[in-house]
């Protein structure tokens, strides 16, 4: 079967460091992270107290009143940041054929938090006060069915719940199915607002998150010896997926192509990392083989570098099995320092980044970076960005549940 080969042509991200390109691009470059108290509930129940929020967020600004009011944040979030990304690939969609074009998307929670809410409402007021639309917010479908009654797409339509690997295996997807001949565009990414006491309690309580209350901003600090877990967060990004040839043909601006993806399971355990790293090196193995590149041709990998005691060496221990002496000479970043850990979406805000930093030929660093673990020993562009013009950059997402996702990128020719 002869594939088609796929490129971004359009990218918008909603994260606590900023919204849209130029917000997410500015923030990167400054440095700084966004993480701090949560305003968002009262938190002092928790011994971990600290979150990453989107600040400026304001739905009327993507939806009309009635259809925002419709939605709970996490929907919101999934259909503003496809309406930037498809203004941002210029797409005319009145010409377009409306069976040509899906969405994928990934979450880890879905609706879950507006669900815990409405929950508390019945608790205190009875029934009647319950949003009539519980039913349709709290399932994790509302992300790419949203999309797809906003703007009348009538493809492949799914939504995967794989923890924190969702977005990035939602851009897989979308990836595939391009390439498969099954669609000519696709919206994929992913979106999360876990941000409710009961959802950032489930973390809490395995003590999985830092308790850095103190100092907020520098909490979220991957393969540093000081890490303590991770800092969770809100945020949504989606990339307009394209085949390449009609995206030549109108002429639309490409960020990068998507040229591989990679997916296996530890099966192992829920919540730990497979200790060997060998099925998240499988991942990026399978990424490297459907691309048909080799390990030494990668110029810049973004970790999922969680900032977790188990997961950031493991994550380098699986690079090191995949890229050998290549691995401490290829510029390697975590990124969640800047905005903590947004679970489903997290994945796809990287793939934004990936596609920002192919384009504008530099490499965002990893803050808080200060006393490197001795066992995530690579090459990790501590707390300054890099100029970098790479051919192809790597971007790994795992999850609960022992997933691993690696999406493999080309520089636009």
């Amino acid at each position: 079967m002869n594939l088609r080969r796929v490129v971004i042509t359009g990218t918008r991200a909603i994260t606590p460091i900023g919204l849209g390109v130029e917000g997410l691009w500015q923030g990167l470059l400054e440095r700084r992270s966004a993480v701090r108290c949560i305003t968002r509930f009262d938190p002092s129940m928790f011994k971990s107290r600290i979150a990453g929020e989107v600040p400026d967020f304001s739905p009327g600004d993507h939806l009309e009143e009635r259809k925002a009011r419709r939605l709970d944040r996490f929907s919101q979030f999934s259909v503003a940041a496809t309406r930037m990304a498809l203004a941002n690939a210029e797409l005319n969609l009145r010409q377009e054929d409306p069976d040509r074009i899906g969405a994928t998307m990934g979450t880890a929670l879905g609706g879950v938090a507006h669900g815990e809410a409405q929950y508390r409402n019945f608790l205190l007021e009875g029934p009647r006060a319950v949003d009539p639309a519980l039913a349709l917010t709290v399932f994790a479908g509302a992300a790419s069915c949203n999309i797809a009654i906003e703007f009348g797409f009538t493809g492949p339509n799914s939504t995967n719940g794989m923890s924190c690997a969702s977005g990035a295996i939602a851009i897989g997807e979308g990836f595939r199915a391009i390439a498969r001949g099954e669609a000519d565009i696709m919206v994929s990414g992913g979106s999360e607002a876990p941000l409710a006491p009961l959802c950032f309690g489930a973390f809490a309580i395995i003590r999985a998150m830092s308790t850095r209350n103190d100092d907020p901003a520098h909490a979220s600090r991957p393969f540093d010896s000081g890490r303590d877990g991770f800092v969770m967060a809100e945020g949504a990004a989606v990339l307009v997926l394209e085949e390449r040839s009609r995206a030549l043909a109108r002429g639309a601006p490409i960020y990068a192509e998507v040229c591989g993806f990679g997916l296996t399971n530890d099966a192992h355990h829920m919540t730990a990392p497979r200790p060997d790293g060998s099925q998240a090196a499988r991942a990026m193995r399978n990424a490297l083989a459907e691309a048909g590149v080799a390990p030494h041709e990668i110029g810049y990998i973004n970790a999922h570098g969680s900032s977790t005691p188990l997961n950031d060496p493991t994550e380098t221990s699986s690079i090191k099995q995949v890229f050998g002496d290549h691995a401490y000479d290829v510029a390697f970043s975590g990124t969640k320092g800047y905005y903590g850990h947004a679970l489903g979406a997290s994945g796809a805000i990287e793939a934004a980044i990936c596609a920002l930093a192919s384009r504008r030929h530099w490499v965002p660093p990893t803050v808080n970076l200060d006393s490197p673990d001795p066992a995530c020993d690579l090459r990790h562009v501590p707390n300054r960005g890099l100029q970098l013009e790479p051919d192809y950059l790597l971007s790994n997402s795992f999850g609960f549940g022992g997933i691993n996702a690696a999406l493999l990128f080309r520089r636009a020719e």
